[in-house]
């Protein structure tokens, strides 16, 4: 199984929709957390920082460095990246959880788990946390910084506090979107990350996202079955200190779950995919880094379009973004800035720290309704934050078309559309090079969403036809592979009503 190969077997058409059969199970569709049965809970401090720091300001540059990483300030980035954030109520008892971060579908299938050295008020271990009852539960009884620094070929993570691991259980997903699933692995945990980075960054906690490790290693250090769940990123947290010790080899652990559902159905394409795409040993991981990647990108024509400078404030602290962050399911047809969309397209793009290369996904637009931009497509050329126009026009109708001819689409200010070079990703990076298309894309779709709700308007993550969106960037966009896409507007709605907060904001004020 090649990148290629799953990427054109998953590709969406006008004719795969309509001839696709594939229906939605509701008695069998898989509970949203994940739920450790023999092991006791440990409950997180609910009274919280309340991350008053503007999210632009997040976003832009990291506070002063933290001395040390304690159990509020775990708590803090466990509930913004992953915790349940408010709730709505329905007539008749229904209710519906809204995550810190967006998800394919709602479903949710992201889990977290924490490596635990030095973090004052937790004992070293490695733990999962449950966003439904926010809560810890020990999974190993010891300090495993050093078997997962040895797994990740990456020393610094034996002297890193801790080291969160986002994984993706497949059922979760392929519900819904069957073998299409594994690209929303990497979607959704990367608009998770968007969240866990600028709440680190904010936290002055110098966040670093691994995202080479042996998969093997990480899937058994955290007792998974890789048939149903695996590791996919890791993220280091807290100033360096001392290393953890060696602590020798670690048993084998299989903690019983509450089953997701009474059956699954398994998706092959999905596990070949990943085992496609995976590293067998520290020698792999190390050489995968050496991947050599060079920007094929044209030159610029002449005809660019200068955006004004991105805000530096938005007005609305980390934490209240989060809190109203929301897909948006109706837009107007109310016009969006220049200036908020060059902060939106500032923001998506920023680089992070991490074990391999940004700039491996390219945004295009179709702008619909822009103060002082023409309708029309766009290709966003981050190095002059600028506007190249690759053409003039009213695109409204076909955008929503590119997007699975979802209303949304087309009534939609700009949608943004990521690219990339898939074949060049994976010469430079092996089959590899497939993830990380699908989670800078997703990363950059969580800061755009970020920078949206921080500004006040509304953004949602679109599926969209393949062939059709390369087919209409054209000329410029061939070669290149359609990943994902994110519209951004005014809500043409009203405001949410029966919403309730989980958080308990902190009486202390915020560092």
């Amino acid at each position: 199984m090649t990148a290629r190969e799953y990427h054109d077997r998953t590709t969406h058409s006008p004719a795969s929709v309509r001839t696709s059969g594939h229906t939605l199970e509701w008695d069998i569709k898989p509970f949203p957390f994940k739920v450790y049965t023999d092991l006791p809970a440990i409950p997180l401090p609910r009274e919280l920082d309340p991350l008053g720091i503007d999210t632009l300001a997040a976003l832009a540059a990291p506070a002063s460095a933290a001395a040390s990483l304690g159990l509020s300030q775990l708590a803090a980035v466990l509930y913004y990246a992953a915790g349940v954030t408010k709730k709505k109520t329905y007539p008749g008892g229904g209710e519906v959880l809204f995550r810190a971060a967006a998800s394919t579908g709602a479903l949710y299938q992201t889990e977290v788990y924490v490596a635990v050295g030095e973090v004052a008020g937790l004992e070293p271990g490695l733990y999962h946390f449950c966003p439904g009852d926010f809560a810890l539960r020990g999974l190993r009884k010891r300090d495993v910084r050093a078997a997962l620094a040895a797994a990740a070929a990456d020393e610094s993570l034996a002297r890193r506090p801790a080291t969160i691991v986002l994984t993706a259980i497949y059922w979760r997903n392929t519900w819904k979107y069957q073998a299409r699933a594994y690209r929303h692995l990497f979607w959704d945990s990367g608009t998770m990350l968007a969240n866990v980075l600028a709440i680190g960054d904010g936290l002055g906690l110098a966040p670093r996202v691994l995202t080479g490790f042996v998969d093997v290693e990480i899937n058994g250090l955290l007792g998974l079955d890789p048939a149903r769940e695996v590791a996919l990123e890791l993220v280091a947290l807290g100033p360096e200190a001392a290393a953890a010790p060696a602590g020798g080899s670690l048993d084998s652990i299989d903690h019983a779950t509450l089953p997701l559902s009474s059956s699954e159905v398994d998706y092959p394409l999905v596990r070949e995919m990943h085992a496609a795409s995976s590293l067998a040993t520290t020698a792999a991981v190390a050489a995968w880094r050496e991947g050599a990647w060079r920007d094929t990108t044209p030159p610029p024509r002449a005809n660019l379009i200068a955006l004004p400078p991105p805000r530096e404030r938005a007005g609305r602290g980390l934490g209240e973004t989060i809190q109203r962050r929301g897909s948006t399911r109706e837009f107007g047809h109310a016009p969006l800035t220049a200036e908020e969309l060059s902060t939106t397209l500032w923001a998506a793009s920023r680089s992070i720290d991490a074990d391999a290369p940004g700039g491996l996904v390219d945004l295009y637009l179709i702008v619909n309704a822009i103060e002082d931009v023409p309708s029309g497509a766009y290709f966003y050329r981050p190095d002059a934050h600028a506007l190249e126009t690759l053409a003039t026009g009213e695109f409204r109708n076909r955008s929503a078309y590119l997007c699975l001819e979802q209303p949304l689409g087309g009534d939609a200010a700009a949608v943004i559309y990521w690219l990339a070079r898939l074949d060049a990703l994976t010469r430079a990076f092996g089959e590899r090079g497939y993830r990380l298309a699908n989670l800078e894309a997703g990363l950059a779709g969580g800061r755009a969403y970020l920078s949206a709700y921080a500004q006040g308007f509304g953004a949602s993550g679109l599926t969209f036809y393949d062939g059709h969106v390369v087919e209409f960037f054209s000329p410029h966009a061939a070669g290149k592979h359609a990943i994902f896409v994110t519209a951004l507007g005014r809500s043409g709605v009203g405001g949410r009503a029966n919403i309730q907060s989980t958080l308990i904001a902190s009486r202390r004020p915020s560092a």
